[in-house]
């Protein structure tokens, strides 16, 4: 078992780096940079801090092949959604389009969700509010920031997932 360490870049809290075994890549984060997991709030555009289970990863067929990793993996498809209204019961859970609450769609016309590995950011238990669709998710051009996801080029990524083992963990600082 393995700690996967995301740290905070002391002058610009929406970048840091992964740090893991072997392992120190850029990584974008929250345009609002970081916050502690219990004050996170959905919207905030915050990265919650904190240390997560690894919990599934989800890819484009149409664009890669299956990711190596131990991880549970399926393709998504044009119906996959993540609940982020958080007043359903649904809430920051996978959904089937068309849904009618608000929600993201996982099949999107950029690039950003070509692989998202689901990290267990306030799925046990879910709690209404506190933050949907944290996931770990391919980088856009200059590492700009995400909605609160931390995000890798797409090749460090397919390495991290490779080389994940059973029990580790992600943790944010």
């Amino acid at each position: 078992m393995a700690n996967w360490t995301v740290i905070t870049d002391e002058n610009d809290g929406r970048r840091g780096r992964l740090v893991g075994p072997d392992f120190d890549v850029p990584c974008a984060l929250g345009r609002s940079g970081t916050i502690e997991a219990n004050q996170k709030s959905e919207g905030d555009g915050c990265t919650p801090l904190g240390t997560y289970p690894f919990r599934q990863v989800f890819y484009r067929a149409d664009k890669l092949d299956k990711p190596d990793t131990m991880l549970p993996c399926r393709a998504t498809t044009k119906t996959d959604g993540w609940c982020d209204a958080a007043d359903h019961v649904a809430y920051n859970k996978l959904v089937e389009l068309h849904f009618d609450a608000s929600h993201e769609a996982l099949w999107r016309d950029d690039d950003i969700y070509d692989i998202i590995l689901v990290i267990g950011h306030n799925d046990d238990p879910v709690e209404a509010s506190k933050g949907s669709a944290i996931f770990v998710h391919v980088a856009r051009e200059g590492y700009t920031p995400t909605e609160g996801c931390v995000a890798f080029d797409k090749v460090d990524l397919l390495k991290v997932l490779s080389l994940i083992q059973s029990g580790d963990l992600l943790e944010i600082e």
